[in-house]
């Protein structure tokens, strides 16, 4: 087997591993609420209200699991400790916190507090599975391949949109849909399970610039590069978070009769899957700020198509566009961040990840008010138009730091 044989098969495992990992987290952990949620409703669990605080609880654990992220190198130091712990344990330890609390959904217990775990779960699999994964790809040289990480979301939402659907159509219980989705977390896994064993890579090794980026910006421009990046990623967390925690229940307001409501979800998650996968060709010789600001507006242009054509055909392709920068933005943003925060690469992704979660939290609140200010459908429909506003604003951001700090080179 040549040398570049062998390196493209270790980093085919290396991205399969963190596809398996996020699939698990995030799309299963955090994600299969949203096709779940139907079900809740028609057996009396939760009513909307509730959905929306069991949403930001979730959120709310993300956020606070993110801003630990961040910390950690820190909160290590102040306590005397080693800053080196080996990312993939703390993968492995979120994978298992996923399954458990996916599973305990079926437990008289206050739902609030699981969700939130999982949210803590999840934003944990997330940063360290990005920074491992990532981190492995660049010594391999195959730093692009980590686009295929961010199809894990994706694969995620379709497994679980597609489980759920025959389970809706029959009729069956919340109870059963919680239960596939514990096993399913439990069989990823599994999976990943072999890979993340051994790997002690260290949070102060996550600093590699990509190849051939001109070095970020030095003194007060540097700062309003880092605020201004991180403010219009948060911007990305409020702006597809309505439709993602709540698409299925406003696709049956929309469409009552219809008898695709439950394909919707899986199509974003294709949509996903698609995007994070053509995230690897433009990854290498793009500009990621002109990546963001063009995943920003075709998010926002699927809110539009969404909002104006509220029928099959409009929910189809505002779906699956919806779905397509969804993950991909994560990827342009993470390697955005090792670009400009030179030693501390894993407490920046943090940040960014803490930022975005923010905004995942202030979405589902915003849309719990206005459902009880202005009623169903009034409601989705004003929350639908803010997060259009912020995505257009985030594109703005990002559109703006590339005119105002251009990257010398991008090979």
């Amino acid at each position: 087997m040549s040398p570049r044989s062998a390196q493209d098969r270790q980093a085919l495992r290396i991205a399969l591993t963190g596809l398996i990992s996020l699939a698990v987290a995030m799309g299963l952990g955090r994600f299969a609420f949203t096709p779940i949620l139907p079900m809740m409703l028609r057996d009396g669990w939760v009513d909307l209200n509730q959905a929306s605080w069991l949403a930001s609880s979730n959120y709310l654990g993300y956020l606070m699991g993110a801003l630990a992220c961040a910390l950690q190198p820190w909160l290590w130091a102040r306590l005397g400790l080693r800053a080196d712990p080996a990312l993939a344990t703390l993968v492995r330890i979120g994978l298992v916190g996923t399954t458990v609390l996916t599973l305990a959904m079926v437990m008289p217990v206050p739902w609030a507090w699981l969700r939130w775990g999982a949210g803590l779960a999840s934003a944990s699999v997330f940063v360290y599975a990005s920074g491992w994964c990532l981190s492995q790809l660049n010594r391999l040289g195959r730093p692009h391949w980590g686009g295929l990480i961010y199809a894990g979301p994706g694969a995620g939402i379709v497994i679980s949109g597609l489980a759920v659907t025959p389970m809706i159509a029959q009729d069956w219980p919340a109870t059963w849909a919680w239960l596939s989705m514990a096993a399913l977390a439990l069989v990823g896994t599994g999976l990943a399970w072999p890979s993340l064993m051994g790997h002690q890579a260290n949070l102060e090794r996550l600093v590699p610039v990509d190849a051939g980026a001109g070095p970020a910006a030095q003194g007060p421009s540097r700062w309003l590069e880092l605020t201004l990046t991180t403010l219009g990623y948060g911007l990305a967390g409020f702006g597809y978070i309505i439709s993602a925690t709540f698409l299925p229940v406003i696709a049956r307001q929309s469409l009552p009769e219809s008898v695709w409501l439950d394909l919707f979800w899986p199509l974003f998650g294709i949509g996903v899957v698609v995007g994070a996968l053509l995230s690897t060709r433009l990854a290498a010789s793009h500009d990621k700020r002109l990546l963001l600001c063009a995943g920003f507006l075709i998010q926002a242009a699927a809110l539009t198509i969404g909002l104006i054509s509220p029928t099959v055909p409009g929910f189809v392709v505002s779906s699956f566009f919806l779905g397509l920068p969804f993950t991909a933005l994560s990827f342009f943003a993470m390697q955005e961040a090792r670009r400009l925060s030179g030693g501390t690469a894993a407490s920046f992704m943090g940040l960014l990840t803490a930022t975005y979660g923010l905004g995942q939290v202030l979405g589902p609140l915003l849309v719990g008010w206005l459902l009880n200010l202005t009623g169903a459908k009034e409601g989705f429909d004003l929350a639908l138009t803010l997060a259009g506003v912020a995505l257009l604003s985030g594109g703005a951001f990002f559109g703006f730091l590339r005119y105002r700090y251009p990257v010398v080179s991008l090979g």
